[in-house]
């Protein structure tokens, strides 16, 4: 049976929200029924496997407000950084299997990277986000990256880095995917999106793509980025009344034209915004870092394996004692350069503070801008997935965040810890 096709479980999801939920597991469903309520969502769905079985599938609202489009179980979004935690498993999975070594340099795996003061960089080190290589000094916009990947990959041999390499951390929020598309294309001879079907997605019954086919379109929802009026207005009305809080942090930093954090959120730049990245023109792109399309079903089925060992259903897609290195923090910085936050990363994997998505602090995933979640609690073997189509104007969505929260209240789960 296709993940799309799943019966209902127990219990029926309290109005608004649509799909339905297993005993034990009310507290999710009346958060997410919460949300839609209060129209904090346009549209969204939300999705847990708990020990390798479906407990929660919900969803509600619009996946269009112009048409009035329902959201259904498998309507998909763009699902911004979420990619970054797809890119994770499959550099992970070549790892596991002998093909990538995080303690060799890049350039061993790159040559024309060794340039600019890079030659010494290990990909343990890019991959964790501490390599000093946030922002790009070329100028080099989204469409070159769909248009001229050649251009995107030269504009990163020729980049010095911002800070000496593994001693300051800041979030590659965009090259990110210039660099591990590369790096992941020269060591497996195949890019990302076609390995990543035929080793994951496919066998587990995932929807999540990189590089969306244009059969799905018909599913995709529309993207709905906060005004920047709203969002400069609500982030300068943090800045007076929370004035050290995260987002006032973030707000001073975006302003200087110069700071890190602003030259790494427009590189590349895309040109008409948010927006951009809902049209199919970039889903149908094999971008590491922000395009990838899927429903809340899709990304939760994509983490299954790595919230159990490595395995699911049989088979067994990476070894546990790969999936052991992850546990640790292996990069963490008390104020990321770029998010200006504590936070961490692991084999490219994200690492949060442990009041966020889960109080585990081997759990790993990542989050995407917006709000959108793809993660995965190995301590108690949850896999979490969760997409929207309205973006939040947060660092870390609050929406998110009550989610994952509810979640931990949950009996099954407690029972557990």
């Amino acid at each position: 049976m296709h993940a799309a096709d799943a019966p209902p479980l127990t219990h029926a999801a309290p109005w608004p929200a649509r799909g339905s939920y297993e005993p034990g597991f009310e507290p999710v469903a009346k958060t997410f029924a919460r949300l839609l309520a209060a129209r904090e969502e346009i549209g969204a769905g939300f999705v847990v496997h708990h020990r390798g079985r479906r407990v929660v599938d919900v969803w509600g609202g619009h996946a269009d407000t112009r048409t009035k489009r329902p959201w259904e179980a498998d309507t998909r979004a763009v699902v911004f950084s979420v990619t970054k935690g797809l890119a994770a498993m499959a550099l992970n999975m070549l790892a596991d299997r002998g093909r990538l070594d995080w303690d060799a340099t890049v350039a061993s795996v790159w040559p024309g990277f060794a340039r600019a003061g890079k030659e010494r960089i290990t990909l343990r080190t890019l991959f964790n986000h501490r390599g000093g290589l946030p922002f790009l000094d070329t100028h080099v916009s989204l469409s070159t990256c769909i248009e001229r990947w050649d251009l995107a990959v030269d504009a990163i041999e020729r980049q010095r880095p911002a800070w000496e390499p593994e001693r300051g951390q800041g979030y590659h929020a965009l090259t990110f995917g210039i660099f591990a598309r590369e790096i992941f294309e020269r060591l497996a001879g195949e890019s990302m999106g076609t390995f990543l079907k035929r080793e994951v997605f496919d066998p587990l019954g995932s929807d999540a793509r990189l590089g969306t086919e244009e059969e799905l379109d018909a599913k995709m929802s529309t993207l709905y980025p906060p005004p920047g009026a709203m969002r400069i207005g609500k982030m300068t009305h943090a800045l007076v009344t929370e004035p050290e809080g995260l987002e006032a942090r973030m707000m001073r930093n975006v302003v200087s034209p110069r700071s890190i954090a602003r030259r790494a959120f427009s590189s590349p730049r895309p040109s008409g915004g948010l927006s951009a990245y809902g049209t199919p023109k970039v889903w149908r792109a094999e971008l590491p870092w922000a395009s990838a399309t899927a429903s809340a079903r899709g990304v939760s089925r994509a983490y299954l394996p790595f919230a159990s060992g490595g395995e699911h259903a049989g088979r067994r897609y990476v070894r546990a004692e790969t999936l052991a290195a992850i546990a640790p923090r292996q990069g963490w910085s008390e104020r990321d350069a770029v998010l200006n936050k504590p936070v961490g990363w692991s084999h490219a994997f994200l690492k949060e503070e442990p009041q966020l998505f889960s109080p585990e602090l081997s759990s790993f995933g990542h989050a995407g801008l917006g709000g959108a979640l793809g993660w995965c609690d190995p301590v108690n073997e949850l896999a979490i997935g969760y997409v929207l189509n309205r973006l939040d104007w947060h660092i870390r969505s609050p929406r998110a965040i009550a989610l994952c929260r509810s979640l931990y209240t949950c009996e099954p789960v407690r029972e557990r810890r």
